[in-house]
């Protein structure tokens, strides 16, 4: 399955983080063996737990929501922060990349889904964020994208229109803060359900676990 999916993916770029939650090491080394290095946690003491057990040039994606007090866990080796939604954690991962004398990249994550149980940002939270002070004085983190989930529904009208919402507003975030920031380039959306719709408009990454793995016990 790991090989259909990457040669789905190959004539877009869009990148694969197998999303390794509640799985054993055993499983995730069953695909670092067949090449791949992006593996995505939604819990931030059993991804650090992973990373002690597991091949040190594995990239870790924190993809589930983070508290403020977890970031520590992970900020001395974290690849990339997914579901960055307040400037309370922005400060946090700033705080900790410094203890470790790194510069931490995260995605802003916006609410795109109807869902009401789907974190993250509306546009004009995310404004707010930017705009602020204590944005700016940042020195240790770096944003470089947007992430965000579909409503988990069998009508692909309602996903395509979620994630070209996402697609739009990565345009605006990028024309309005980082046009000059080559950086800030990836959108982080599409799961084992909708991946497919999730390339088609525009993803550059791509977060699966099911299909990967099976069905969690």
């Amino acid at each position: 399955m790991l090989n259909q999916i990457l040669d789905a993916l190959q004539p877009t770029a869009t990148r694969l983080v197998a999303v390794s939650k509640t799985r054993l090491p055993e499983d995730l080394m069953r695909l670092y063996e067949q090449g791949q290095r992006d593996f995505g946690e939604n819990k931030a003491q059993e991804l650090a737990s992973k990373h002690e057990a597991l091949p040190k040039d594995i990239r870790w994606h924190m993809i589930g929501h983070l508290q403020s007090n977890k970031v520590k866990y992970i900020a001395p080796f974290v690849h990339l922060i997914h579901a960055v939604d307040s400037l309370k954690i922005l400060q946090e991962i700033d705080k900790q990349a410094l203890r470790y004398d790194r510069i931490i990249d995260c995605l802003l994550q916006f609410k795109i889904a109807l869902e009401d149980t789907k974190y993250g940002l509306e546009l004009s939270e995310a404004d707010a964020i930017l705009q602020s002070i204590d944005f700016q004085e940042f020195k240790n983190i770096k944003i470089v994208g947007v992430m965000g989930m579909a409503t988990f529904t069998d009508d692909h009208d309602q996903v395509r229109r979620e994630f070209q919402r996402l697609k739009e507003i990565f345009n605006i975030i990028q024309a309005k803060y980082f046009s000059n920031q080559p950086a800030f380039k990836e959108i982080s959306m599409g799961m084992s359900d909708d991946y497919k719709i999730a390339v088609e408009e525009g993803s550059t990454m791509v977060r699966i676990g099911t299909l990967l793995f099976g069905p969690r016990l």
